[in-house]
């Protein structure tokens, strides 16, 4: 596989999921030992994460993804993007990190960070005023 056939491949999970508002395309572009990360080091696997996913599609509706950055160096795919809900609702800044294995997603590493609290973070190791 070639960087723009995994960055393709990663484009099109995303298309499937906003453009369909289901799962259903997304399943069969995971590997059988798909592995979802997340920052607080609990991961899940195909079957939990496309659970998860479902869950979230009808809150998520309708959701904007605007992407900023795809990037692609060997097996892995790095996506930033800003996703927002319609009429306003909150925003979040993702990056997320895709490994791709034999034509197909097998791992993926997720950071959201709301965008309104951006700025607060700057200095995360910082102790909040009034401790």
């Amino acid at each position: 596989m070639t960087a723009e056939s995994n960055k393709t491949l990663v484009r099109q999970a995303l298309a499937g999921l906003i453009e369909t508002g289901s799962a259903d395309g997304l399943a069969p572009l995971l590997s059988d030992g798909f592995v979802h990360h997340r920052p607080d080091a609990t991961t899940s696997d195909k079957a939990a994460w496309l659970a998860a996913v479902r869950a979230a599609l009808t809150p998520l509706a309708g959701m904007q993804v605007e992407i900023h950055h795809l990037l692609a160096d060997g097996d892995h795919v790095v996506m930033h993007s800003r996703r927002s809900l319609p009429g306003g609702g909150p925003e979040i800044t993702v990056v997320d990190v895709w490994r791709i294995e034999a034509g197909l997603i097998a791992e993926a590493w997720e950071i959201i960070e709301p965008t309104a609290q951006a700025a607060a973070h700057l200095s995360w190791w910082e102790e909040p005023a009034g401790r």
